[in-house]
């Protein structure tokens, strides 16, 4: 028997079968990686070893033993860990009392157990490696990447023998990536179980030496990784082979400027910044993270006020002093976090999606089913969300989904500018195919876009041109021959570009 053996495992929403049959193993030692889409049933697989999420029928063995856990507190008791990718951290916590948030550390006086909390906080932090983060940090004053820094800590802290990375890497800056890696490996020798899901293949073949393929809610297949190549993978995931993963770059640019800034400056985060967007263009944003992309992109968003400069929607000063407004002159953004600023997790797939055209669909404060309904099955449509039930919460969706969900709801807004953080992260090989085709088929029709991605090879195969930013300010701008990852890098670390 394997250390870890899930037998037959079957989980159905509704009429959707999320799981079917599913037999999977694990052993020590190993870092197993789980491929898939999204809403291949990849989550629902963790979801129900952490007792996230019942199960129709099957079994769970761990070390010999069936697993019979009706919670996540008797999982992670029984030795399953896991870090999902949204994220379970109370934000106006500090770091110390979110790693301990509901564990007895033997003293029940508040002042005491604060102490105590924060000396075992600084312990693990130091036994992990983290730098540049406080126990008494409030969370919701971290980025994303240090966010996702402490979940991870949080699991490990627990001491289970399953460790479950959900995208983990997705949401973290380039020195975690390698922080995160240096620490799989010493897992590895300290012979745990590790399960490792991503979409960016570069970092499967780096972390993990198995990998098992799921489609459709089955497993359809176990490889070790250094006899599988990518094509074969793809192939596995899909079902069917695709036509070139990035589409074909085709200059749609128009003399047009659609959005403009001049000297936007925001203290610590924007430095004089000054750009021209035009119709027809995708643009990129590359740099290091944290150099102030975030900040660019929400301050044309509506979100944050700069304290001097001035933003141009088709030649005309644009007062964007909230969300509702840059929307109103035509500007749209897919933000950093879906879970906490582009979804509403509790309503239901199809109210996330309408929330922007209630006022398009109503009529005497009556909403017209028959345009409801045709907005649902076209937003459904354009982007193939797996969707099962449109009546059942989104936070039901797997990841990819949800972020198709907040693509699709903004789309329908039809948008002049489309602003977007990141928005492939944690979306499956099949789906970012779909979503830069869908981006160049924009730009054709006279939209433009500005495309913040960590990722240098999407920036180099999707965009026409690359801004490279470097503490608040622009200090490239890349396009033709001169558009190529080294130099996207050599500017984001002060090079000059040839």
């Amino acid at each position: 028997m394997a250390d870890l053996e899930i037998r037959g495992l079957s989980k159905a929403f509704g009429g959707v079968k999320a799981l079917e049959q599913v037999d999977f193993t694990a052993n020590r030692g190993e870092v197993h990686a789980l491929l898939g889409e999204n809403g291949a049933g990849k989550s629902t697989l963790i979801k129900c070893m952490g007792a996230c999420q019942s199960y129709d029928s099957g079994e769970i063995y761990l070390c010999g033993k069936k697993l019979e856990a009706a919670h996540p507190k008797q999982a992670m008791e029984a030795g399953i860990g896991i870090v999902f990718q949204e994220l379970s951290l109370i934000p106006n916590l500090s770091v110390a009392d979110n790693l301990f948030l509901g564990m007895n550390l033997g003293n029940k006086v508040s002042v005491t157990r604060r102490k105590l909390a924060r000396e075992r906080a600084a312990e693990l932090l130091k036994k992990y490696q983290v730098e540049g983060i406080s126990p008494d940090s409030r969370v919701e004053a971290l980025s994303l990447s240090e966010k996702q820094t402490i979940e991870i800590v949080k699991v490990l802290s627990r001491d289970t023998q399953v460790i479950v990375f959900d995208e983990a890497t997705s949401a973290l800056t380039a020195n975690r990536v390698e922080w995160l890696y240096q620490l799989v490996k010493r897992l590895q020798q300290e012979e745990k179980i590790i399960i490792f899901i991503s979409h960016r293949m570069g970092e499967i073949r780096r972390f993990c030496n198995v990998v098992t393929v799921f489609r459709n809610g089955r497993n359809v297949g176990t490889r070790l990784l250094n006899q599988v190549d990518n094509d074969q993978l793809v192939h596995l995931m899909l079902g069917r082979k695709i036509a070139g993963y990035y589409p074909e770059k085709v200059d749609t640019h128009r003399d047009q400027v659609v959005l403009e800034t001049r000297d936007l400056y925001f203290e610590h985060y924007l430095d004089h910044v000054s750009l021209a967007l035009r119709a027809g263009e995708v643009v990129g944003i590359g740099g290091l993270a944290g150099q102030g992309q975030n900040s660019l992109l929400l301050a044309l968003a509506g979100a944050v006020k700069p304290q001097s400069g001035q933003i141009f929607i088709e030649g005309k000063p644009a007062n964007l002093k909230n969300p509702r407004a840059a929307m109103e002159a035509g500007v749209s953004l897919v933000p950093e976090e879906r879970a906490t600023e582009g979804l509403v997790l509790e309503l239901s797939i199809a109210d996330n999606l309408l929330l922007p055209m209630i006022s398009t669909i109503t009529r005497g404060g009556l909403i017209d089913s028959r345009r409801e309904k045709e907005l649902l099955r076209h937003a459904v449509e354009s982007l193939s969300i797996k969707t099962g039930d449109m009546e059942n919460p989104v936070n039901s969706l797997s990841g990819g989904n949800q972020q198709k969900v907040v693509l699709a709801k903004l789309l329908m807004t039809h948008p002049k500018v489309l602003l977007l953080y990141d928005f492939t992260r944690g979306v499956d090989v099949g789906t970012k195919n779909t979503m830069f085709t869908l981006l160049r088929k924009l730009a054709a029709e006279g939209n433009c876009i500005l495309f913040y991605s960590t990722d240098m090879e999407e920036l180099v195969n999707v965009c026409d041109r690359v801004l490279v930013m470097d503490h608040g300010a622009v200090k490239a701008d890349l396009s033709g021959e001169q558009l190529t990852e080294e130099n996207i890098l050599k500017a984001s670390i002060g090079d000059q570009v040839a």
